[in-house]
Protein backbone atom coordinates (compact mmCIF):
# COMPACT_ATOMS: atom_id res chain seq x y z
CA UNK A 1 0.00 0.00 0.00
CA UNK A 2 2.69 2.50 0.97
CA UNK A 3 4.88 1.32 -1.90
CA UNK A 4 1.93 1.69 -4.28
CA UNK A 5 1.32 5.27 -3.12
CA UNK A 6 5.01 6.15 -3.31
CA UNK A 7 5.61 4.63 -6.75
CA UNK A 8 2.42 6.11 -8.20
CA UNK A 9 3.69 9.55 -7.24
CA UNK A 10 7.36 9.05 -8.10
CA UNK A 11 7.65 6.49 -10.92
CA UNK A 12 4.57 5.29 -12.75
CA UNK A 13 6.46 2.45 -14.45
CA UNK A 14 7.50 1.00 -11.08
CA UNK A 15 3.92 1.46 -9.88
CA UNK A 16 2.47 -0.53 -12.76
CA UNK A 17 4.89 -3.42 -12.25
CA UNK A 18 4.32 -3.36 -8.47
CA UNK A 19 0.56 -3.49 -8.96
CA UNK A 20 0.92 -6.38 -11.42
CA UNK A 21 2.64 -8.20 -8.53
CA UNK A 22 -0.12 -7.29 -6.09
CA UNK A 23 -2.80 -8.53 -8.47
CA UNK A 24 -0.98 -11.85 -8.86
CA UNK A 25 -0.40 -12.11 -5.12
CA UNK A 26 -4.13 -11.68 -4.55
CA UNK A 27 -4.91 -14.30 -7.19
CA UNK A 28 -2.35 -16.71 -5.73
CA UNK A 29 -4.28 -16.42 -2.46
CA UNK A 30 -7.62 -17.08 -4.19
CA UNK A 31 -8.83 -13.54 -3.43
CA UNK A 32 -9.05 -14.61 0.23
CA UNK A 33 -8.34 -11.68 2.55
CA UNK A 34 -7.96 -13.96 5.57
CA UNK A 35 -5.23 -15.94 3.85
CA UNK A 36 -3.45 -12.75 2.79
CA UNK A 37 -3.61 -11.38 6.33
CA UNK A 38 -2.51 -14.64 7.97
CA UNK A 39 0.32 -15.54 5.61
CA UNK A 40 1.60 -12.21 4.32
CA UNK A 41 0.51 -9.18 6.31
CA UNK A 42 0.35 -10.27 9.97
CA UNK A 43 3.81 -11.90 10.01
CA UNK A 44 5.34 -8.65 8.71
CA UNK A 45 3.22 -5.90 10.27
CA UNK A 46 3.16 -5.76 14.07
CA UNK A 47 1.43 -2.39 14.39
CA UNK A 48 -2.31 -3.10 14.65
CA UNK A 49 -3.40 0.18 13.07
CA UNK A 50 -1.07 -0.32 10.10
CA UNK A 51 -2.19 -3.94 9.75
CA UNK A 52 -5.81 -2.78 9.63
CA UNK A 53 -4.92 -0.15 7.02
CA UNK A 54 -3.19 -2.74 4.81
CA UNK A 55 -6.02 -5.22 5.32
CA UNK A 56 -8.56 -2.63 4.18
CA UNK A 57 -6.42 -1.77 1.15
CA UNK A 58 -6.26 -5.41 0.11
CA UNK A 59 -10.01 -5.84 0.77
CA UNK A 60 -10.72 -2.94 -1.59
CA UNK A 61 -8.46 -4.40 -4.28
CA UNK A 62 -10.13 -7.80 -3.93
CA UNK A 63 -13.57 -6.21 -4.14
CA UNK A 64 -12.60 -4.28 -7.28
CA UNK A 65 -11.04 -7.38 -8.88
CA UNK A 66 -14.27 -9.29 -8.29
CA UNK A 67 -16.51 -6.49 -9.56
CA UNK A 68 -14.33 -5.94 -12.64
CA UNK A 69 -14.12 -9.65 -13.43
CA UNK A 70 -10.37 -9.81 -12.89
CA UNK A 71 -10.33 -12.85 -10.60
CA UNK A 72 -8.25 -14.96 -12.98
CA UNK A 73 -6.49 -12.54 -15.32
CA UNK A 74 -6.33 -8.99 -16.52
CA UNK A 75 -5.64 -5.76 -14.72
CA UNK A 76 -7.70 -3.43 -12.62
CA UNK A 77 -9.37 -0.64 -14.59
CA UNK A 78 -7.10 1.91 -12.92
CA UNK A 79 -4.02 0.11 -14.27
CA UNK A 80 -5.56 -0.28 -17.72
CA UNK A 81 -6.22 3.48 -17.73
CA UNK A 82 -2.61 4.22 -16.75
CA UNK A 83 -1.37 1.88 -19.47
CA UNK A 84 -3.63 3.68 -21.98
CA UNK A 85 -2.34 7.08 -20.86
CA UNK A 86 1.23 5.82 -21.25
CA UNK A 87 0.45 4.47 -24.72
CA UNK A 88 -1.10 7.79 -25.78
CA UNK A 89 1.90 9.68 -24.39
CA UNK A 90 4.22 7.27 -26.24
CA UNK A 91 2.31 7.87 -29.48
CA UNK A 92 2.47 11.64 -28.92
CA UNK A 93 6.23 11.57 -28.27
CA UNK A 94 6.88 9.41 -31.35
CA UNK A 95 4.34 10.60 -33.89
CA UNK A 96 3.26 14.12 -32.95
CA UNK A 97 6.26 15.90 -31.47
CA UNK A 98 8.91 13.43 -32.62
CA UNK A 99 10.92 13.84 -29.40
CA UNK A 100 14.52 12.83 -30.19
CA UNK A 101 15.41 11.55 -26.72
CA UNK A 102 12.34 9.36 -26.52
CA UNK A 103 12.63 8.14 -30.11
CA UNK A 104 16.20 7.01 -29.45
CA UNK A 105 15.13 5.06 -26.38
CA UNK A 106 12.26 3.52 -28.32
CA UNK A 107 14.41 2.57 -31.31
CA UNK A 108 16.95 0.94 -28.98
CA UNK A 109 14.21 -1.10 -27.26
CA UNK A 110 12.17 -1.89 -30.38
CA UNK A 111 13.94 -5.16 -31.35
CA UNK A 112 13.52 -6.50 -27.81
CA UNK A 113 9.89 -5.39 -27.69
CA UNK A 114 9.17 -7.06 -31.03
CA UNK A 115 10.88 -10.24 -29.82
CA UNK A 116 8.82 -10.30 -26.61
CA UNK A 117 5.68 -9.51 -28.63
CA UNK A 118 6.42 -12.44 -30.94
CA UNK A 119 6.87 -14.75 -27.93
CA UNK A 120 3.77 -13.40 -26.19
CA UNK A 121 0.64 -15.52 -25.96
CA UNK A 122 -1.30 -12.40 -26.95
CA UNK A 123 0.52 -10.69 -29.79
CA UNK A 124 -2.28 -8.10 -30.12
CA UNK A 125 -1.01 -6.21 -27.07
CA UNK A 126 0.60 -2.85 -27.81
CA UNK A 127 4.36 -2.49 -27.45
CA UNK A 128 4.17 -0.42 -24.25
CA UNK A 129 2.17 -3.10 -22.44
CA UNK A 130 4.52 -5.72 -23.91
CA UNK A 131 7.37 -3.81 -22.28
CA UNK A 132 5.65 -3.87 -18.90
CA UNK A 133 4.84 -7.56 -19.27
CA UNK A 134 8.47 -8.29 -20.18
CA UNK A 135 9.83 -6.45 -17.13
CA UNK A 136 7.24 -8.08 -14.88
CA UNK A 137 8.22 -11.49 -16.21
CA UNK A 138 11.82 -10.64 -15.35
CA UNK A 139 10.77 -9.88 -11.77
CA UNK A 140 8.99 -13.24 -11.52
CA UNK A 141 11.84 -15.16 -13.11
CA UNK A 142 14.37 -13.45 -10.81
CA UNK A 143 12.31 -14.58 -7.82
CA UNK A 144 12.53 -18.12 -9.18
CA UNK A 145 16.32 -17.82 -9.49
CA UNK A 146 16.35 -17.71 -13.28
CA UNK A 147 19.64 -16.75 -14.89
CA UNK A 148 19.60 -14.69 -18.10
CA UNK A 149 21.95 -14.56 -21.04
CA UNK A 150 23.81 -11.35 -21.69
CA UNK A 151 21.60 -10.62 -24.71
CA UNK A 152 18.43 -11.13 -22.65
CA UNK A 153 19.80 -8.84 -19.91
CA UNK A 154 20.55 -6.25 -22.58
CA UNK A 155 17.01 -6.57 -23.94
CA UNK A 156 15.52 -6.08 -20.48
CA UNK A 157 17.80 -3.08 -19.93
CA UNK A 158 16.71 -1.37 -23.15
CA UNK A 159 13.05 -1.90 -22.25
CA UNK A 160 13.62 -0.61 -18.72
CA UNK A 161 15.33 2.49 -20.11
CA UNK A 162 12.45 3.11 -22.51
CA UNK A 163 9.80 2.74 -19.79
CA UNK A 164 11.89 4.85 -17.41
CA UNK A 165 12.07 7.61 -20.01
CA UNK A 166 8.33 7.32 -20.65
CA UNK A 167 7.67 7.43 -16.89
CA UNK A 168 9.71 10.64 -16.60
CA UNK A 169 7.66 12.24 -19.38
CA UNK A 170 4.47 10.98 -17.70
CA UNK A 171 5.47 12.58 -14.41
CA UNK A 172 6.11 15.88 -16.17
CA UNK A 173 2.83 15.59 -18.04
CA UNK A 174 0.91 15.00 -14.80
CA UNK A 175 2.58 17.98 -13.14
CA UNK A 176 1.91 20.20 -16.16
CA UNK A 177 5.63 20.69 -16.69
CA UNK A 178 6.10 18.77 -19.93
CA UNK A 179 8.27 20.09 -22.70
CA UNK A 180 7.29 18.62 -26.05
CA UNK A 181 10.35 19.95 -27.82
CA UNK A 182 12.75 17.78 -29.78
CA UNK A 183 15.44 17.68 -27.11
Amino acid sequence: MQIAKKTKASNIAEHVIYMFQIEDLIRANNLDINNIVDTILAPQIKDEALLEEYTNWYKQLIKRMKIEGKKEKGHLTELDEILMELLMLHDTLINVVSNKKYKLAFEKALPALKDFQHKSANSNINLIEIGFNALYSKVILNLKGQQFTESTQSAFKSIAELLGTLAAFYSKMKSGDIDFSNK
